[in-house]
């Protein structure tokens, strides 16, 4: 019996990094911004092997999340999740989370270097989730100054030759022209810089076109789409333009196209 149940406790857990492993874009880790001084580099994004199991070094609360620093004995990576229970020397696991580079919280008037925002924190006992998904305790789903998720285009993905859209608009000039387009539907031929299928029954494209500013999270539009694709390849997109979208966790996005018809040209 004893067995049968940590077999069960381990299928749990395999289930869970599998399904958090696939977190869109939201996702994604935005492009590191340049280290001020007396702060660390961007760390890999945990999650690309399944997540990053440790030991609970250091928690605290602040605005309805519980933020942990969990050391893997090689490194050490702040997470932070709706508020939960967790006890310094605890054993965690953090799936794949959206990283937040030079990342200043409000509330605890702290700087991070690195902070990944996920929907769960995961007890490496097999005991089921720390922080079990779902909204803040203060009922907001957003940490504070969250910016729009973007993410950084592979080195192979070459905008040069894309040609626009007939009638359509560019990923700088959506994002432009938000205060008119919402609502509205929307054409434009871009690249797929990142892809993330199946995640709460839809596929998730990150697209660019080499137009707007990285700097400014105008670069990179996300769509949702039933249509599945490939980092680098070209697609024609037409949809709904939505501002301004909260799907909790702490993903928010300012534009996003929702179940869009994407033609893999």
């Amino acid at each position: 019996m004893k067995r049968i149940l940590t077999l069960i406790g381990i299928a749990l857990i395999s289930l869970s990094l599998v399904a958090c492993d696939q977190e869109p874009a939201p996702q994604a880790a935005a492009p590191a911004p340049a280290a001020t001084p007396g702060t660390a580099p961007a760390q890999p994004a945990p999650g690309q092997s399944g997540g990053i199991t440790g030991t609970v070094v250091e928690s605290m609360d602040a605005a309805g999340y519980t933020y942990v620093q969990v050391d893997n004995g090689t490194e050490k990576v702040w997470a932070a999740a709706p508020k939960f229970t967790v006890a310094v020397g605890d054993s965690v696991v953090v799936p794949e989370g959206m990283a937040m580079t030079n990342y200043h919280s409000k509330s605890l008037d702290r700087d991070f270097p690195v902070v990944y925002f996920v929907d769960s924190v995961l007890n490496a006992s097999g005991g089921g989730p720390a922080a079990a998904p779902g909204l803040a305790s203060n009922g907001s789903a957003m940490p504070e100054s969250h910016p729009q998720p973007t993410v950084a285009a592979p080195a192979d993905v070459d905008f040069s030759g894309l040609k626009k859209a007939e009638g359509g608009l560019t990923v700088g000039e959506i994002f432009t022209g938000k205060a008119e387009l919402g609502g509205k539907e929307v054409t434009l031929r871009a690249k797929v810089v990142k892809f993330s299928p199946q995640i709460m029954g839809k596929n998730w494209l990150h697209l660019q076109d080499g137009s707007g500013a990285a700097d400014a999270g105008t670069n990179d539009l996300t769509v949702t789409s039933a249509t599945s694709a490939a980092v680098g390849d070209t697609v024609l997109v037409k949809g709904p333009v939505t501002l301004d979208k909260d799907f909790g966790y702490g993903y928010k996005y300012q534009i996003i196209l929702e179940d869009a018809m994407v033609t893999v040209e």
